[in-house]
């Protein structure tokens, strides 16, 4: 009688523990991203880290949507000094190669690599966000003093908050990498990406509504707060995130000039075919950032509302590549080849939003615009990953400071090459220079959109060998293909 009852009491003990079992594993199947938490790198941990993004997106929404409005609209900033000063973030980008060389051989007693630079990057951040404000006001002539001291002002804002971004976001991806285990890198990599897009999402609807009833003090209050929650970000992804290694940061330990680490790096010539592809890639994605809105209201006679939605599309299309993306390379996919999936739709995509305005198809248009974003988001994960891939030896910070600096550099020269290319063009064509036929509204855009689907075709090019020849992985990283809610991105 008495083993019966322990049998039984067995029995039902072992069907608790297997509905807990299944429960579990609901529960983590239902959970955005579970699949890139791992035991090194718990899945609260892994958020938390992901906030330094969120601080990068909303600056960039404020430097690049926010500001740019205000000044032109309501300081009446002339629109030359405005495309300048946001362009000045972009200056600081070529030294990410360098930040991230200095990081990867820093030197302290405190045993910290990453820590010091996204610290110092932090307070640059909010140092230029704090005197940014008054430097405007001054510049639109709304303060006391010259305006042309509003101007140096300015510049010198804008040029700390371009070096602070820059500097956080490159230590804190070289950190990510040092944390993440190899096999969960892929999904890491798109989280990270999703939560700069939460960032931008939320602070410019935030920021809209704010300075929808525009106001100085309000203007001050906005700028100044962003500061501060920058600040709160950054510091609580970085909180007893990177652990102490005296070895690594030894004071007698030999540092490599940048020179010789960068001739390590770009030995045998797959760093450098890579960085080319993602110079030629970033910019045919990024060329038509400020057209696409415009195109839709000249071309399509789109209203104001119906082209702001053109953001949501493509963020859209940008969270579906993001989720493939993860899945494909957490399956064990190769990412430079998915990265030149994401080329090939990104051609798909220009040729869409061409025929959509050339025969008025509104529907085809704003197809076009969701595969931008979902070959954007390939693309950009496709290559990080294969950016990542190539640090070693905890030498991480160069290989995604160089990542980094060619892809921001190549987004600010293909947005200014763009909007003056179809300003030329657009200019001859309305003085009938190029002929009767090319005399339309369009002309000058998709000048531009043939010129995005040749940049994609020469990254291909780039490419393609580094698809073609690098090796297969034995097995993948999930032993079963599985679906569920932890595969989208939010």
């Amino acid at each position: 009688m008495l083993n019966e009852l322990l049998l039984d009491w067995k029995a039902e003990k072992a069907a608790r523990g297997d509905a807990r079992a299944q429960w579990a594993r609901l529960i983590t199947a239902c959970l955005p991203f579970a699949d890139a938490a791992t035991t090194e790198l718990p899945l609260s941990r892994l958020l938390r880290l992901s906030l330094f993004q969120i601080s990068v997106g909303m600056t960039t929404v404020l430097l690049t949507g926010t500001l740019n409005r205000v000044l032109i609209v309501e300081l009446n900033v002339p629109a030359v000094m405005v495309a300048a000063m946001v362009a000045i973030p972009f200056l600081f980008a070529p030294l990410r190669a360098l930040i991230g060389h200095r990081s990867d051989t820093h030197r302290s007693h405190l045993g910290w690599r990453r820590g010091p630079y996204i610290w110092f990057g932090s307070m640059l951040q909010f140092g230029g966000l704090a005197i940014m404000p008054f430097a405007l006001l001054i510049s639109g002539g709304r303060g006391v003093g010259a305006e042309w001291i509003g101007h140096i002002a300015a510049v010198v804002a804008f040029l700390l908050v371009g070096a602070g971004i820059h500097t956080t976001q490159t230590a804190g991806l070289a950190l990510a990498n040092d944390l993440a285990p190899e096999h969960a890198r892929p999904r890491v990599v798109a989280l990270l990406y999703v939560m700069l897009l939460v960032g931008m999402l939320i602070s410019g609807v935030l920021m809209g509504l704010i300075l929808a009833d525009f106001q100085e003090v309000k203007l001050v209050g906005v700028v100044q707060g962003a500061a501060v929650l920058a600040i709160i970000l950054n510091m609580t992804a970085l909180w007893k995130q990177e652990a102490q290694n005296l070895a690594l940061t030894a004071k007698d330990k030999p540092r490599p000039e940048f020179k010789a680490a960068w001739a390590e790096f770009s030995a045998g010539g797959r760093a450098s075919r890579l960085l080319i592809a993602v110079g030629l890639g970033a910019a045919a994605f990024s060329m038509q950032d400020v057209l696409l809105e415009p195109y839709g209201g000249k071309v399509l006679d789109l209203s104001v509302g119906q082209t702001t939605a053109l953001t949501a599309l493509w963020s859209a299309g940008t969270l579906a590549g993001l989720a493939f993306a993860a899945r494909r390379l957490a399956q064990g996919g190769e990412p430079h080849r998915l990265a030149g999936h994401g080329l090939i739709w990104g051609i798909l995509a220009f040729v869409a939003v061409i025929c959509g305005g050339a025969f008025s198809i509104t529907p085809v248009f704003c197809f076009g615009v969701v595969l931008i974003g979902l070959g954007g988001g390939l693309f950009s994960v496709g290559t990080l990953t294969s950016a990542m891939a190539l640090a070693s030896d905890g030498k991480s910070g160069i290989a995604l400071g160089a990542w980094g600096a060619v892809q921001a550099t190549a987004v600010g020269l293909a947005i200014l090459v763009g909007g003056g290319l179809r300003d030329l063009v657009s200019s001859l064509a309305d003085a009938g220079l190029l002929g009767a036929a090319m005399t339309t509204p369009a002309t000058g855009y998709i000048v531009v959109y043939h010129l995005e689907i040749g940049l994609l075709f020469a990254a291909l090019v780039a490419i393609g060998p580094l698809a073609r020849y690098s090796p297969t992985p034995a097995s993948p990283a999930l032993s079963t293909p599985r679906f569920g809610l932890a595969d989208l991105p939010a």
